[in-house]
């Protein structure tokens, strides 16, 4: 079954998705996809399912991509390897979901034969030797589609689960403000090659009883500073330690967003080497602007950073302190 393109952007893009898949059918060495630290249901997404397509070309592919624990289900024993010290001999890179090119991770961004850049990040420069880039795009995901379309290579459910994880798990399953009629038809298209739509998401949303326990320990911080235009939470160290393997707690601030009344939700996660900052705003407040001051990045929407060598109070007031210079901006506009 053929997936029904999207119809999104300019013949640019169009053309851009050809010259990018017409590079990868045609490589005859081995094939590196990485992505970004911490990768998230897009970022693995995309890499296993166009290192899927790829192999079902014949090619050889390499994706040391760590998959967090709740998203194990879309892997198979093959899909992934353990992270590359240095890339092999001819090897294309395709650099995934990655917005700056420091935060990939896996393998070498140096050293390739040739450097393929697929993301849809604002704030990404187009580094690589050829760059698919659509910030327009609600996912990485989105493109990675648009490429498996132009690939010649038959739709499969194991091409499609990937992909379509990758597009809800950017979307808050479809609830995002990211979540136009492209994602919408991308979606649907997706669920047709024979997806179980219901079961998938329902697989989604499970997590280790662990996961309850931080949920639990993380909401006991809540606050609402600025006036009540922020909700804050922490996750120490210590917390993750009492409950065991609960993965990060990344959603957390997905959660503490829909406080009424807060523009900015920010969870502020003990790292051992800093603290690492989830960003969530609501329009005209951009976490893109925070997180980039913060020397991170993102989207508008949703970004993130790490705040090196600070303790728990003082990247708080580090943080803060951007978060009042954003608001500042935006002083007359309604909640």
């Amino acid at each position: 079954m053929t997936v029904t393109p999207d119809n999104r952007g300019e013949p640019s893009y169009r053309e851009k998705v050809r010259e990018v898949a017409a590079r990868l059918a045609g490589w005859t060495g081995p094939i590196v996809l990485i992505a970004h630290e911490d990768p998230d249901g897009d970022a693995l997404g995309s890499a296993v399912g166009l290192s899927r397509a790829l192999r079902a070309l014949g090619a050889r592919t390499i994706v040391p991509v760590e998959a967090p624990a709740y998203l194990r289900f879309v892997v198979a024993d093959d899909d992934l390897a353990p992270p590359q010290a240095e890339l092999p001999d001819g090897a294309l890179l395709v650099v995934l979901d990655v917005g700056e090119e420091g935060r990939a991770t896996g393998a070498p961004t140096t050293g390739a034969a040739f450097t393929i850049n697929v993301d849809h990040h604002g704030t990404n420069d187009r580094f690589g030797d050829l760059a698919l880039v659509e910030p327009g795009a609600a996912a990485t995901a989105m493109l990675v589609a648009d490429l498996i379309d132009a690939l010649p290579v038959a739709w499969t459910p194991e091409l499609a689960e990937p992909c379509l994880v990758g597009l809800l798990t950017d979307t808050g399953i479809l609830r995002f403000g990211n979540t136009d009629r492209a994602a919408l038809t991308r979606a649907g298209s997706l669920i047709e090659v024979g997806i179980d739509y219901a079961a998938l998401i329902d697989r989604l949303q499970r997590r280790p009883p662990a996961y309850f326990r931080l949920l639990g320990a993380v909401m006991s911080t809540v606050r609402f500073p600025l006036e009540g235009r922020v909700a804050l939470a922490h996750r120490t160290l210590a917390m993750k330690s009492d409950v065991g393997d609960a993965g990060d707690g990344d959603d957390f601030v997905g959660l503490i967003r829909y406080a009424e009344g807060t523009r900015v939700a920010i969870l502020l996660k003990e790292a051992e080497d800093g603290v690492k900052v989830s960003v969530r705003a609501r329009p005209p407040v951009s976490a893109q602007r925070i997180c980039l001051e913060l020397g991170g990045g993102g989207h508008v929407a949703a970004a993130g950073a790490k705040v090196h060598g600070r303790d728990l109070a003082a990247a708080e007031t580090t943080v803060l302190d951007a978060v009042a210079r954003e608001l500042a901006r935006h002083e007359d506009a309604p909640a």
